[in-house]
């Protein structure tokens, strides 16, 4: 009785403590709980509000640049760079200071920002170039990038949204233009004021008592930033007007009477000068914080990603009723037919005695290249467990857009502890191919660390050296370069070798079912090339997440949101099943015609898919990229669907042969042999 009342005392001072803890630093419960770089920063009226810009982009030429690369107004303090995660720096973002500066629910009238000095020739050349590849300005306010509505060409009534603004425009005369001024429109939600009542239910040694205390009101006040929009117009400024002027001083433009983006005037000319502006409204919005990313994620087509996974669906069922209905009904006649062969009635039938059941003594016959076979498959396991554990992160919403860059973050960091699983897989695979022998396990180990990222660091390092050259943000800097290599070696080595010595050191083998003969036996002459069956057999794994495909390299070389990881979440099980069964599929029929090659042939049943991948990068090159400008952009996009078409090859190739294995050990152990 003591110990329970002591116990509730104890309840009840942490509960009560938790609870003024929550006062003093002004936390409700309704926001006890934001994620990481998703508390919201509420602003009171008048409060000073700054926009920030990240690098200039492009869809048509894959490499960013520095804001500042062009003669913009830079801020009276100078130009300074935000702290940036490893994510944001590999995508390439350079997030930086800007001299866009306004205060909470304060209209501006046009706010002069500066007057550049005569751009040279040089630099109007550069400008002009930019303009032709469509670099875009992105604006970041609040973490919100700046969005622009525009009308739709083939029906006028919807609006197109699209993140930025262009640079500049060129006219129809052939006169280059550039943006100018900016008619910037914040959307604002206003929090509820008042008391914020705290109701806690505390135990006491006399029952439960519901407890009411008030928090004073600055944290429940306020107003969150829901939405940033942009109107960029080009205008020609009086000179008379701002002749004087001070960054942000108003002065009457003709930008006030209406700014309208199809209406040019400022030209690029040579030794000719630049004269920035913006204005500026605040708007209250009915949107809620928690809701503010919606516009931004909104993504249309949901209906197809519905057909994506019931055509994915239709492929899984279609080869579960080959493996669950005649290949498990075939297996079964077969070992009955075996069992009345056997014994002294086995020679007379001995005819009848055919296919998988002669390879027995060779099934589990060490394959060509072991050590090369055991490296993929761990490589593949470990990409693969990197992509279940990030796309289920994402799914539950952990991976918020607005921590810029965390997925990428995510995703090498789980491919570094994931060395673990690489190694450990890899040499418990070595181990089972040389019937429980150990020996040369360090090699493995080693290979399994360097084989797929070296390639991977390679074609990186090769395309980062490019973009050095063209001076582009998206070369990682000197400094995170280095990172990359010590998180390499002193991170991900160290855990695949860890993960090597605990398979080594297991105790225990995965014991074949049947022994291996020393002569082995001769794989009579087929009709048909087996790998001509494995190529086929890539068609099935792809039909499954091709229209998830494009979406994704829609996402990735046109700039637009992907963020539907649920479905992507599905699809990625359903390609698991199909791989799984089609290389279950091809392993059987080999072992019908009595070729106990199975190993390789069952890792690129399934692995072959990226053959498929590769071929729908060259349609999506060719069909949907065709505005990709310049051999450098070209280069990043073979550079990185060759990586990516590797990985997947490793993946499904490490899963196609964890199938067959499993099915030929268990085929296998079903037969009774002298």
């Amino acid at each position: 009785m003591a110990m329970a009342m002591a116990s509730r005392t104890t309840s009840t001072i942490l509960s009560t403590l938790l609870l003024f803890t929550m006062m003093h630093f002004d936390i409700s419960p309704a926001t006890a709980f934001y994620l990481p770089g998703s508390y919201p920063h509420r602003y009171l009226p008048g409060e000073a509000l700054a926009a920030k810009v990240n690098s200039l982009t492009s869809a048509s030429s894959k490499l960013p640049f520095p804001y500042y690369s062009l003669p913009f107004c830079s801020p009276q303090g100078g130009v300074n760079r935000a702290a940036e995660s490893l994510g944001e720096l590999l995508l390439g973002d350079r997030i930086e200071t800007s001299p866009y500066r306004f205060s909470m629910l304060t209209n501006s009238s046009t706010v002069f920002l500066c007057r550049t000095d005569p751009v040279s020739p040089a630099a109007a050349d550069l400008i002009r170039s930019r303009i032709d590849d469509a670099y875009h300005v992105n604006l970041l306010l609040d973490t919100l990038p700046v969005v622009r509505y525009v009308s739709n060409p083939i029906a006028p009534d919807v609006l197109l949204r699209s993140t930025g603004f262009p640079v500049g425009v060129r006219a129809d005369d052939g006169e280059y233009y550039v943006y100018n001024h900016l008619r910037l429109t914040v959307l604002v939600n206003k929090q509820k004021n008042g008391t914020a009542r705290v109701e806690t239910l505390m135990a006491t040694v006399d029952g439960s008592e519901l407890i009411g205390l008030s928090a004073g009101g600055g944290g429940a006040g306020g107003y969150t930033v829901v939405g940033f929009e942009v109107v960029p117009c080009s205008v020609e400024h009086d000179e008379a007007a701002i002749g004087g002027k001070k960054m942000y001083d108003g002065f009457p433009s003709k930008a006030a009477a209406g700014c309208d983006p199809s209406v040019v005037g400022m030209r690029v000319q040579a030794n000719r000068p630049l004269a920035f502006s913006y204005e500026v409204a605040f708007v209250e919005s009915a949107v809620a914080w928690p809701s503010r990313w919606d516009a931004y994620l909104e993504m249309g087509g949901a209906q197809v990603h519905w057909f994506s996974i019931l055509n994915s669906i239709v492929v899984v069922a279609f080869l579960a009723a080959i493996v669950l209905v005649i290949l498990l009904r075939t297996v079964r006649r077969d070992l009955a037919q075996y069992e009345e062969l056997g014994g002294e009635a086995a020679a007379p039938h001995a005819d009848d005695i055919a296919g998988w059941k002669l390879v027995a003594g060779d099934a589990f016959r060490e394959p060509s290249h072991p050590v090369l076979l055991c490296v993929m498959v761990g490589d593949g396991v470990r990409i693969l467990g990197m992509g279940v554990v990030t796309i289920l992160f994402a799914a539950l919403g952990f991976m918020s857009p607005a921590s810029r860059g965390a997925l990428v973050t995510g995703m090498l960091c789980f491919y570094l502890v994931l060395g673990l699983a690489a190694g450990y897989t890899a040499v418990r695979l070595w181990k089972t191919v040389r019937h429980g022998e150990a020996a040369g396990w360090k090699a493995v180990a080693w290979r399994a660390s360097v084989l797929f990222p070296g390639i991977g660091f390679s074609v990186f390092t090769a395309l980062n050296c490019v973009l050095w050259y063209n001076g582009s943000t998206g070369a990682v800097p000197f400094a995170l370069f280095v990172v990359l290599i010590m998180l390499w070696f002193f991170v991900s080595v160290p855990l695949t070798l860890a993960g090597g010595l605990l398979a080594s050191r297991a105790r225990g083998h995965v014991e074949y079912p049947v022994k291996t003969n020393k002569i082995a036996r001769q794989v009579p002459a087929a009709q048909c090339s087996p790998w001509v069956l494995v190529a086929v057999a890539g068609t099935l794994p792809f039909g499954t997440l091709f229209i998830e495909l494009f979406f994704i390299m829609s996402s990735l070389w046109l700039g637009r949101v992907y963020y539907v990881f649920g479905f992507l979440l599905v699809v990625l099980g359903l390609l698991v099943a199909v791989c799984a069964e089609v290389s279950v599929v091809l392993t059987y029929m080999g072992l019908c015609v009595e070729d106990w090659r199975w190993w390789w042939r069952s890792f690129f049943a399934s692995g072959s898919v990226a053959a498929y991948i590769l071929g729908y990068a060259v349609y999506y090159l060719v069909f949907d990229l065709h505005s990709l400008s310049g051999p450098v952009s070209a280069a990043l996009y073979v550079g990185y669907s060759l990586l990516m078409a590797l990985a997947v090859m490793l993946a499904t190739g490490a899963v196609g042969l964890g199938a067959s294995f499993w099915f030929v050990y268990y085929l296998f152990s079903t037969v009774k042999l002298d």
